[in-house]
Order: structure tokens, then C-alpha cells, then sequence
């Protein structure tokens, strides 16, 4: 089993596309009005995560999954996930502002769907935890009123690591937000990671220039990956084989 990542996916389906039918990727907000860069990029990723992901792979999704406000409308965007090769696993970004309520978001998921929310996913001896995040203390856009969002977090956070009962051999962590700020700093996720033994970080939010402050490949002790769908042209990255 190869375990891979690719977040920031940021769909806007009108409706479920046929996957053979290039004419039926149609978006409510395409995201190549932002950046000539993600131009047709929901054809791009179905095409690149077909030919790198098998059936019995795992794609890690780090948020900003879709654009959709309500829930009924993230669904064609949910639908089309499914579509793809492999077992998904996801956490939210900041603009997934439909992920509201987790029970009844997991009431309709497609099987081969999967929300991490104060809890984890477990793969035999190797656990997938992890939360959205949020902005850390010292940043540059850090201010007194993200202290609240910030602490809230961590608590999740450490939810979603506590419930590995029992232990795993390993744990790969999963969030939106880069878990220090830019000056790559000590914060209170990297506490967590070290207390509970986590080795392999996945995160996205970072864009165009803000991919500069991402973390080096490897500090703490611990693997880092940055997932944007941008900064991988697209294509899911693989982060492991497992066993």
C-alpha cells in the first residue's frame, strides 16, 4: 500500500462530471480566473492522480477541498473524490465552510471517503490523525484574536492523537495550516508531535510566493511535507509505502 498526499484540491463542481467526458468538468468558480496556473486544473488532477494512484493506495487530502458553502452543494465535489483511485482521507482547510457537523457530513460520504475530526483512521499497525490547524503564535498575520482558534486546535489535535488506543507503529499527522509560523519556530503542535511520537507531518495552505516559508524537509526529527496542489503541479506526492 503507497500512501500519497494532495491537498488544496479546491473544486467547484456544478455537478458530478463523467470522468470521460472533459466537456462535464464544470466549475461555479474556476480557479483558473484566480491564477493562470490552476487553469483546467480539476481535469489535471484527475488525470494525474489516475495514472500515479492504484485502487488499493491512500490519498492523504490536507483541506480546502471544496468551495461549496452548504453542504449539499460540496456534494458533486465529494462525489468527484470518490470517482478516484484509492482510499481518501481528509481533514478541513479553512474554506471548507461546509464541513459543518461530522456525523451528518459522514451520514453521506462515499465509502471510500474519510473525515478526521477529534479522531483518527486506522491502517493495521499505522494510525492517520490530524486537524486543521490554525495560524501560530509570533507569525506575521498572527494577532490576540487568534489565540482562541489557535488553543482550540491544539486541543483537537491532541484528540485526534490521544484516540490511537491502541498504540501504532507509527502516526502520520495531517493539517491544513503549516504547524509553526514563518520563521519556523517552536509551537505548541510541535509539542504534541514530539510527545506522541509523530515522525511525518502533511500540511497545504501555502501558495505561489507563501511556498517559501514552508518547513525544511526534515526538522524536530520530524518529515515534513507541504501538498498544495499547486506547489505539486497537481499530482499526489508519495509520502510512504506501508508496511
Amino acid at each position: 500500500m503507497k500512501i500519497y498526499a494532495l491537498g488544496d484540491l479546491h473544486l467547484s463542481f456544478l455537478r458530478t462530471p463523467d470522468l470521460e467526458k472533459p466537456e462535464t468538468f464544470r466549475e461555479y468558480k474556476p480557479m483558473g480566473e484566480v491564477s493562470e496556473a490552476w487553469t483546467g486544473h480539476a481535469r489535471k488532477i484527475y488525470q494525474n492522480w489516475c495514472y500515479t494512484v492504484g485502487p488499493g493506495d491512500v490519498v492523504l487530502v490536507p483541506g480546502d477541498i471544496s468551495w461549496a458553502m452548504r453542504l449539499p452543494q460540496a456534494m458533486s465535489d465529494l462525489n468527484f473524490l470518490s470517482l478516484l483511485p484509492g482510499l481518501k482521507i481528509c481533514v478541513q482547510g479553512n474554506h471548507d465552510y461546509w464541513w459543518q457537523g461530522i456525523s451528518k457530513i459522514r451520514s453521506v460520504l462515499p465509502p471510500s471517503v474519510r473525515l478526521i475530526q477529534n479522531d483518527h483512521v486506522r491502517l493495521g499497525d499505522l494510525a492517520i490523525c490530524g486537524s486543521r490547524g490554525w495560524l501560530c503564535p509570533n507569525g506575521m498575520h498572527f494577532g490576540e484574536h487568534d489565540f482562541k482558534i489557535y488553543r482550540r486546535e491544539l486541543i483537537r489535535m491532541e484528540n485526534s492523537l490521544a484516540s490511537v488506543s491502541p498504540p501504532a507503529r507509527e502516526i502520520i499527522v495531517l493539517m491544513h495550516y503549516m504547524p509553526t509560523n514563518e520563521k519556523h519556530e517552536y509551537s505548541g503542535f510541535i509539542e504534541l508531535f514530539q510527545k506522541y511520537g509523530v515522525k511525518t507531518v502533511v500540511y497545504g495552505h501555502l501558495h505561489a510566493r507563501a511556498c517559501r516559508y514552508r518547513l525544511p524537509d526534515c526538522a524536530w526529527g520530524i518529515s515534513f511535507h507541504l501538498v498544495s496542489a499547486d506547489y505539486l503541479n497537481f499530482t499526489p506526492k508519495l509520502i510512504t509505502c506501508w508496511p
